[in-house]
């Protein structure tokens, strides 16, 4: 039961939770003494104040419920005299007062719940936040992005719903219904016990009902996930989506999902609404069982004075109130359950970021990298295989080959993007395995194909993880990338905010940002998966220039589209179907006319 997890974020605000319980207390104990205060009032309307000038004493009376009786009786006598008028004002006072000071309390209970509901929640979020941001990029591979939005938003407004929501009432509600079966029991034994016979039948009518509302509501969670993945992919494709007419295949395939969402969100509505009725229905059910055998004890047997049993029955009535909440209540812990299941996942996932005290801390690059029998699969297929190179230090290695030939797999493989199957990749006779991930991923610097810019200022971009860097620096490496020129157009220059995924950025423009921020990481081995979009041939001039500053006095591996770059590449590593087909210059390739001089034919390359 996840319930108990979120019940320990709520125990981490011990203050609050402390002072909510003993607001709790306070309105719980104010409820039983609200209707308990209305027997004088009654004992008045009905044969006039009972006057009781002798203070009672608890070892001279019948029973507890007599002394209380007595007592209240003597200190309305103490206050009116003979004025039953006088009695009445002064028991209503009493009432309004009691009531007054169990809704103070009710307020100060609420106030220091919401604290703690409102703060689990803030934790629950950036707990899901922190793992999101360093699950494995085989994790965002296999799973929709939509999911993991439903999953931080949704599920945790579902879990803030379900399950922090009835805190407030798992903790005042029990306390009322003990308050106020105390003061039935007061009244009459006989009566409370016949109720408390009930209870417990009642009980396992709503768990019955209830034990299909997990399941239910983890189908629901998922549908909605699945509406947010469909949403999120509408609005990152709405380009193509247009451009091929294909408005009419996302709306059905939308509304299919929706439909299955809103059936199986009534199955479970539906289900849940039973909860207020059900436990209305079998407390009027005790109700009517009480007014048969309470009337019984006060006109036949006479145990049971009209006042009391009036005075009981608002008591048994008040009892219903919580009864129905704690009923609802059973149910949210059902439905919130799903969604629990669904965040803890993700918080229970294990980071790609599993240091030990055995991972060397690798402070600079010296030597070479070296791939030695790799072998790498995302399924069943091995996407590449066995693949042995070398890249010294300084040398700018190209790899070139068809589409779907693992380029992409093979550099992301160096970062520890995704593990490896068999074999190794060193780094100055070190496998990666063995480095800190942290200190490997510092020695590279990526600038990836699709320029990938946040919505934020350019400065901001640019500094992504070096935000300690001074202006200086910035500025210099912005010059480098041939960027200044058009920063320094912009109002705000470096405080120009870029818009999402830098839509208010050109093309080229974005790519010279991105180029920037590899330059001021200053990493000695980069990566860099050359762009194939068309620019103008200014913007293309002033990228190339920026990426041949960005490479100089670089360890390069370099996925090549221009046959400028392989040119001046030290060596070219040839793909085809996941294998090494041909490695060497360019020269030497051509010569030997095979598999890159059939691309170089082919025009593979701008």
């Amino acid at each position: 039961m996840y319930f108990k997890r979120v019940l320990r974020h709520v125990l981490g605000y011990k203050k609050e939770f402390i002072l909510n319980v003993f607001f709790s207390i306070l309105y719980a104990l104010f409820s039983a003494l609200a209707f308990l205060s209305l027997m004088p009032m009654l004992e008045v309307l009905f044969n006039g104040s009972k006057k009781i000038t002798v203070k009672p004493l608890l070892a001279k009376s019948e029973s507890l419920g007599n002394f209380i009786e007595n007592w209240l009786n003597f200190q309305v006598s103490s206050y009116s005299g003979n004025d039953n008028q006088k009695a009445i004002l002064f028991v209503v006072g009493i009432v309004i007062v009691l009531f007054f000071l169990k809704n103070v309390a009710s307020y100060f209970a609420l106030f220091f719940s919401t604290v703690i509901r409102n703060r689990v929640i803030k934790d629950l979020k950036e707990s899901i936040y922190n793992k999101i941001i360093v699950l494995p990029i085989d994790y965002f591979s296999k799973n929709k992005k939509g999911d993991l939005i439903a999953r931080m938003s949704s599920d945790v407004m579902e879990l803030q719903n379900s399950f922090l929501s009835i805190i407030e009432i798992l903790i005042r509600d029990p306390l009322t219904i003990l308050f106020t079966l105390s003061a039935m029991f007061i009244i009459s034994s006989k009566l409370t016990f016949f109720v408390l016979f009930f209870i417990p039948v009642s009980g396992f009518i709503i768990s019955y009902i209830g034990k299909s509302l997990k399941k239910k509501s983890l189908v629901v969670q998922k549908e909605q996930a699945e509406l947010m993945s469909i949403t999120e992919e509408t609005i990152n494709g709405i380009k193509i989506i247009k451009t091929f007419l294909s408005e009419n295949f996302f709306v059905n395939k939308f509304d299919k999902t929706n439909t299955k969402y809103l059936n199986f969100s009534n199955k479970l509505i539906n289900r849940q609404n039973i909860a207020a009725p059900l436990s209305e229905f079998l407390g009027i059910l005790v109700i009517g069982v009480l007014l048969w055998y309470g009337g019984k004890l006060v006109l036949i047997e006479m145990e049971l004075k009209p006042a009391a049993f009036i005075t009981y029955m608002g008591l048994a009535y008040g009892v219903l109130t919580p009864a129905k909440s704690l009923s609802k209540a059973f149910y949210s812990l059902k439905k919130g359950n799903a969604a629990a299941e669904r965040v803890f996942e993700i918080i229970d996932m294990q980071s790609e970021y599993q240091e030990n005290d055995k991972d060397f801390d690798v402070e600079e690059f010296k030597k070479e990298i070296e791939f030695q029998d790799v072998d790498f699969k995302y399924d069943e297929n091995y996407v590449l295989n066995k693949i042995n190179f070398k890249v010294k230090k300084g040398e700018m290695v190209a790899i070139v080959g068809a589409s779907g030939s693992g380029k992409s797999t093979l550099i992301n493989l160096l970062p520890r993007f995704y593990e490896l199957n068999n074999g190794d990749i060193l780094i100055d006779g070190k496998s990666i395995k063995s480095l800190s991930l942290k200190k490997l991923r510092n020695l590279i610097s990526i600038v990836t194909q699709e320029s990938i810019l946040f919505n934020a200022s350019i400065e901001e971009n640019i500094l992504l993880g070096n935000q300690n860097q001074d202006q200086h620096k910035l500025i210099e490496a912005s010059k480098i990338a041939n960027a200044y020129e058009f920063i320094n157009e912009y109002e705000e220059k470096y405080k120009y905010n870029v818009g999402d995924n830098g839509s208010n950025l050109s093309g080229g423009q974005k790519q010279r940002i991105a180029i920037s921020r590899a330059i001021i990481s200053n990493s000695p081995i980069l990566i860099l998966d050359e762009a194939t979009s068309s620019l103008d041939s200014e913007s293309e001039k002033l990228v190339q220039d920026a990426l041949e500053k960005l490479m100089k006095n670089k360890t390069s591996i370099v996925i090549a589209h221009r046959l400028s770059t392989i040119k001046n590449s030290d060596k070219i590593i040839v793909l085809d179907s996941g294998k090494i087909v041909e490695s060497g210059n360019h020269d030497e390739l051509i010569n030997k006319n095979g598999y890159y001089s059939k691309l170089i034919k082919l025009q593979s390359f701008n």
